[in-house]
């Protein structure tokens, strides 16, 4: 298949791969920010084939990871009213809020539906004008537009039973927390493409300038990755710290102009919680004043829900690089797939999921 079969040749992964091992002469430590990235790079084996210099860290770019059990508690708090129909993606089911998940809530009667897309969440909400139908509005800019488009085309329908419970995310501020970090380990960055093919990467270079890091704008193929690392290890090597874009048939500088257009129009920048991580200010996004009827935090009034983390898990700081999963005590034990503790083993995109499907629950390193 075009565009795919090209980019998984094994031929050139491991001239990429030579050429890497040909540049490298010291130890660095490059974060892949998507999850969908950390997956690639597993499942492919990628990590085990670089040159022993080079660690690859997992970023926070996992949207199902990053969703605060704030947030969560307050989804179990509206699934759980008798008038609600709560859609959301599949993959938040499963993630564990402080006593029970949407799957806990479905079995006990709760209407919670999978959906695979919010423009799905609209329809339902014409079809049941009694109920009150909510779209769990989670992840980074990648789904935001859809989200904006469900809310711009509930408004048009003049649908008055139609809400979304926004956990949206924005990378560049994610970025300079960890940069800004004192315990801070990383010295480039392989930027997710499938953000980057809707914001751009105009907003990359203050971040480049300031850290002094590399910033390569990377897709999610072993072609793409292996390409993406060897343009980081070059610039690192040469002292250097630009934006470069892997992904040119995919991301422009300027990205998707009509969809940033529509973000701006729904949503306002906030701060915004991290799933094990805090605060991070203005890396987030909320429900506009002008479209304040569709917020489902105050159509329900749930703002005052707080939670506390579990102290097991160390979710939070492997989504910041400091750590792996295997150096987590309850990883493969206390914490599997069938029953987490944290997001990161839940979500398909999760670097702890990540490690137990293709290493293994034990470290045989």
């Amino acid at each position: 298949m075009r565009f795919v079969d090209e980019f998984r040749d094994a031929h050139l992964v491991k001239a990429v791969l030579a050429e890497i091992q040909r540049v490298v002469t010291r130890p660095w430590t490059i974060m892949e920010i998507c999850g969908g990235q950390t997956h690639a790079i597993l499942h492919y084996g990628l990590d085990e084939l670089l040159p022993s210099q080079i660690e690859l860290v997992h970023g926070p770019g996992c949207p199902v990871c990053v969703t605060s059990l704030e947030l969560i508690d307050k989804a179990l708090a509206i699934a759980s009213q008798p008038n609600v129909i709560f859609c959301s993606f599949g993959d938040m089911l499963r993630v564990p809020g402080s006593n029970q998940d949407l799957f806990s809530i479905r079995a006990a009667g709760g209407q919670v539906r999978v959906v695979y897309s919010p423009l799905d969440a609209v329809k339902i909400a014409q079809k049941n004008p009694d109920k009150q139908v909510v779209f769990f509005a989670i992840g980074f800019e990648t789904t935001a537009p859809a989200n904006a488009a469900s809310v711009l085309q509930a408004q048009a329908l003049g649908l008055t039973n139609y809400s979304v419970l926004v956990s949206q995310v924005r990378v560049p501020p994610a970025m300079h927390a960890i940069l800004g970090a004192p315990q801070n380990r990383v010295q480039a960055f392989l930027a997710a493409g499938h953000v980057c093919s809707v914001m751009g990467y105009w907003e990359y270079p203050p971040i480049a300038d300031q850290y002094q890091v590399p910033i390569v704008v990377t897709g999610f193929e072993p072609v793409d990755l292996v390409n993406g690392i060897l343009m980081a290890v070059r610039q690192l090597e040469a002292g250097t710290h630009r934006v470069e874009n892997a992904y040119g048939r995919v991301v422009t500088e300027a990205g998707n102009i009509p969809a940033q257009a529509m973000l701006k129009r729904v949503f306002k920048g906030c701060d915004r919680n991290w799933r094990g991580i805090g605060t991070i200010p203005d890396s987030g996004w909320c429900v506009s004043e002008d479209f304040s009827l569709f917020d489902a935090e105050k159509r329900f009034s749930v703002k005052h829900i707080q939670t506390r983390e579990s102290e097991i898990c160390i979710s939070g700081i492997i989504l910041q690089g400091l750590k792996k999963p295997f150096d987590c005590p309850a990883f493969g034990t206390l914490c599997t797939p069938e029953k987490p503790l944290g997001a990161t083993m839940v979500s398909s995109e999760g670097a702890c999921a990540a490690y137990y499907r293709y290493k293994g629950p034990v470290n045989l390193s």
